[in-house]
């Protein structure tokens, strides 16, 4: 079986499960250096022991991180359980790597601000809508206009970390800058479709219950790209949303003129927005909800940062 095959069936599987495309490069790219490592011999001819020792590899020659790790891990078990269907008792009995547990970095409440203000432009709501909605940053890249519910200033995430919806709140103060935005979105899609693009890629779900809708301005992106692209998938010609990078690098900036001593990254707005909440004295299950954790304790740790967790004692220095 060649290579190439079998990279084909690790697609074709991984679309039926509706896994996402990222997903997909991930495993095939795992699956590809897993065999390379082993000097291009095919995964049927190796065992259970060559697995070990590629993931060992990984951890003690290469120095990837506990999540790398993982991530290689959970390639082969789709691999050679869903695809070559070999399941290699090796792998089940193998631990995870363990990340370290580490306390999230929280900016003041002050320091938001000061950073929002430095911001402008796509740059200014996207980071707003971070802090504002709890949302992670590919979360608020995948948004679609129909996500987006003014009357009730709530916003819906679709297929959030474990491929779950949720509700979140719309800021308020971001609505006037969002409409402004949509406009200028639904003039760029006015534009494509008379240059006779304009359609975009729906999920499955969606593709199958609505088939003419991929060109209605309600299921385009929020933050759609500046370039037109094919999607490797379909083949169709469209705008995927735009890049977090160019965010990235602007809140950077803006961090680094406020001289601000933290290490912030976009994730850091989420922290920041549970921490807030569970400050003003919002209920940790509403908190839990709004950032779509499945465990209670995955919220709790934010009550380490206020320290009002269960060792949240008060120093004796202090009157």
């Amino acid at each position: 079986m060649a290579k190439s095959k079998l990279l084909d069936q690790v697609r074709t599987e991984i679309r039926r499960r509706n896994y996402s495309y990222n997903t997909e490069k991930s495993y095939c790219s795992w699956i590809v250096r897993y065999v390379r490592y082993h000097k291009l011999t095919h995964p049927l001819d190796l065992e259970g022991g060559d697995i070990v020792q590629f993931l060992n590899h990984l951890a003690n020659n290469r120095n990837v991180a506990a999540s790398t790790q993982n991530q290689a891990l959970c390639a082969l078990v789709f691999l050679y359980e869903h695809i070559l269907k070999k399941p290699v008792e090796e792998l089940r009995s193998l631990q995870r790597a363990k990340k370290p547990k580490r306390l999230p970095v929280v900016l003041e409440e002050n320091e938001v601000k000061a950073i929002l203000g430095n911001l402008s432009g796509i740059s200014h709501l996207v980071s707003g809508l971070l802090y504002g909605s709890g949302l992670r940053a590919s979360e608020a890249m995948r948004i679609r206009i129909a996500d987006l519910d003014f009357n009730y200033k709530q916003l819906t995430v679709r297929r959030g970390k474990g491929n779950a919806d949720r509700v979140t709140m719309l800021p308020e103060s971001l609505i006037p800058e969002l409409k402004e935005h949509i406009h200028k979105v639904r003039l760029l899609h006015k534009s494509d479709l008379e240059k006779g693009f304009g359609q975009t890629i729906l999920p499955k779900a969606l593709h199958v219950k609505y088939p003419n809708a991929n060109k209605e301005f309600q299921w385009q992106y929020l933050f759609p790209s500046k370039l037109r692209r094919k999607d490797p998938r379909s083949g169709v010609i469209h705008r995927y949303h735009m890049d977090s990078s160019k965010i990235r690098a602007d809140v950077k900036q803006s961090v680094r003129k406020l001289d601000i001593h933290k290490h912030v990254t976009l994730h850091t707005f989420r922290h920041s927005f549970a921490t807030h909440l569970l400050n003003k004295g919002y209920d940790i299950r509403t908190v839990q909800d709004l950032l779509g954790h499945k465990s209670l304790k995955t919220t709790s740790i934010y009550l380490h940062v206020l320290n009002r967790g269960g060792k949240g004692v008060k120093s004796p220095l202090d009157p």
